[in-house]
């Protein structure tokens, strides 16, 4: 793989399974990532928060229980597929990572979630950093990540 490599925080990978606005840059980075042409790189919190939005949507009657199941698993089985290929790394969270983050919680009065995005993407030296989040992109931005916003909150 010779491509080069970004970060998706949650907001970012959900637009890959939910149509929305930014859905087709990020459809095309996974395709690209398919190719060989890009590495993906998120965090393995991302994991838990994507699956959360998507049942946060299934209570709210926004998903269907068939639909809610369909897109989890494809996420699930992209995860597996994209890990084996190696065109994606989950970034691990450990105790060095979350330090870092409680620093830019301080700094830019992020959740931690938000910090830890930055800090993983760091961590693991992505060109990119994608986002959706305003505030993120500009706390992103100041701390030197090529953040790009695909337009959101």
């Amino acid at each position: 793989m010779t491509g080069r490599s970004v970060y998706l925080d949650t907001s970012a990978i959900l637009k890959r399974y939910l149509d929305e606005e930014g859905s087709d840059v990020v459809k095309e980075l996974f395709r690209d990532a398919y190719r060989g042409e890009v590495k993906l790189a998120f965090s393995f919190w991302n994991i838990g928060e994507v699956i959360g939005t998507l049942d946060k949507r299934l209570r709210r009657g926004q998903l269907g229980r068939d639909e809610f199941d369909f897109l989890k698993k494809g996420f699930l089985a992209e995860v597996k597929r994209f890990t084996r290929l190696g065109v994606l790394e989950v970034v691990p969270v450990h105790s060095l990572i979350l330090a870092d983050a409680w620093k830019l919680i301080e700094k830019y009065h992020l959740y931690q979630a938000d910090a830890l995005q930055m800090v993983s993407a760091k961590y693991v030296g992505v060109e990119s950093f994608y986002t959706a989040d305003k505030r993120l992109h500009r706390a992103a931005m100041e701390e030197g990540l090529n953040s790009i916003l695909l337009g959101g909150d």
